[in-house]
């Protein structure tokens, strides 16, 4: 059976891209990527954006299954995954329960504390926090993040006292949640999930002006570094790769994702967060990883794709 014939199984694929959250314009990427891969294998796949949809025209379309390259609210944290649940139609990537958790940085991490994985010192900010106590208590310097934001949004890193009250409130624009977590000073790591499986660690090194791995370093700039394999020993990799499917499952994953991690100067493993539909765009992580697992991008979108048979 030709490639073109095998896809018939997949019927009509709406690939979902776009949405409504601060991450659209990296959702649009992401999907224009994925409807080309798949198109190019014979997938009768179209353009989904719910920003201007309404998901009723998922089944006027007769839609049989959905390829969700949406990011942030409302496509990552649950909302588009329930409404899909109760439609009854076949979905990419994890379900309500883990999008919704993974979305949240802060329940993410009580979760991981509470089962004994290993995750940074963090506090809640509010705006009646006593800002200088949490300065003290977790050291500089100290990463602000707004809870239920993706790629970097409204991140900043605090190193000097007396202006945490200032990064709390550039994160507050964009959630009322906002976590402050203690800096580890060490390499950033990032490993993607595909299945069962974990897919060889990206080690992440920005340009040296660049503080730390942000929007910019992300999606903007040629000179971030991407090292896969990652430099680690085997027995480094492998268990690295294990703690990830071990935080990845905990929160519920399924299908695919990525779990972000850092090594600190003696070795020691930190857990940052989940992503339950990370990016695929041409700077994006998984797609990188799976390369070197020999998996190339449109195999990769097959590969996610076949999750929902």
């Amino acid at each position: 059976m030709s490639p073109i014939e095998s896809a018939k199984k997949f019927g009509k694929v709406a690939v979902m891209l776009g949405g409504t959250s601060a991450e659209r314009p990296v959702s649009l990427n992401s999907g224009a990527a994925v409807l080309a891969a798949l198109t190019r294998q014979g997938v009768d796949a179209h353009a989904f954006d719910p920003a201007n949809r309404n998901l009723v025209d998922l089944i006027a379309g007769e839609f049989d299954r959905v390829f969700i390259a949406l990011h942030g609210r409302y496509g990552e944290d649950g909302c588009m995954q329930g409404a899909l649940e109760l439609l009854g139609i076949p979905y990419t990537g994890s379900g309500v329960m883990a999008s919704a958790i993974g979305m949240d940085k802060w329940r993410t991490k009580l979760l991981w504390r509470a089962a004994g994985l290993p995750t940074a010192d963090w506090e809640i900010l509010t705006s009646d926090s006593d800002f200088a106590e949490v300065e003290q208590k977790l050291g500089m310097p100290i990463f602000v993040k707004p809870a239920r934001e993706g790629s970097s949004i409204g991140m900043s890193k605090v190193t000097a006292a007396g202006t945490l009250k200032a990064a709390y409130e550039a994160a507050a624009e964009h959630d009322e949640l906002v976590l402050a977590e203690k800096f580890i000073d060490g390499a950033e790591f990032t490993v993607g999930i595909l299945g069962a499986s974990a897919l060889p660690l990206i080690r992440l090194e920005p340009a040296k002006e660049k503080d730390f791995y942000d929007f910019e370093a992300k999606y903007l700039r040629s000179d971030t570094q991407y090292h896969c394999p990652a430099g680690l020993s085997d027995l480094q990799e492998t268990a690295l790769r294990r703690l990830a499917l071990d935080a990845f499952r905990l929160i519920d994953g399924r299908g695919w994702g990525r779990v972000d991690v850092m090594l600190d100067s003696l070795g020691n493993p930190y857990l940052l967060e989940v992503n339950t539909s990370p990016g695929m765009t041409d700077h994006s992580l998984v797609p990188m990883a799976a390369r070197v697992a020999g998996l190339d991008f449109d195999a990769l979108c097959l590969a996610i794709l076949e999750q929902t048979l």
